[in-house]
């Protein structure tokens, strides 16, 4: 999983990783935004989900102290990171301006 996590982050095109749990009412409430978000973006955009509680040293090693969290990465290199849940139009908006 860590030698395709770093491939995927190194990416030319943004990278949205959503690190998420199972159990986490806000990552539910995340994940259709996030669909929504993947919808309208399309391939200028990757996203993927990270489960917490299977992953947990990657977790460990960005530091993700809660759920759901999420970081943009372009490049190999982190440009943005928030904890909690935003709308569509804030994620794509923080997208545009950091990529």
């Amino acid at each position: 999983m860590m030698s395709s996590f770093i491939d995927i982050i190194n990416s030319p095109k943004p990278v949205l990783v959503d690190f998420f749990a199972t159990w986490c009412g806000p990552c539910q409430m995340l994940a259709p935004i996030l669909k929504e978000v993947k919808d309208e973006l399309g391939e200028n955009i990757s996203i993927i989900k990270i489960d917490v509680d299977k992953n947990q040293p990657l977790a460990a090693q960005y530091q993700v102290r809660g759920v759901p969290t999420m970081m943009l990465f372009q490049n190999g290199k982190q440009l943005w990171r928030q904890s909690g849940v935003l709308s569509k139009q804030e994620i794509i908006k923080i997208i545009q301006n950091n990529s």
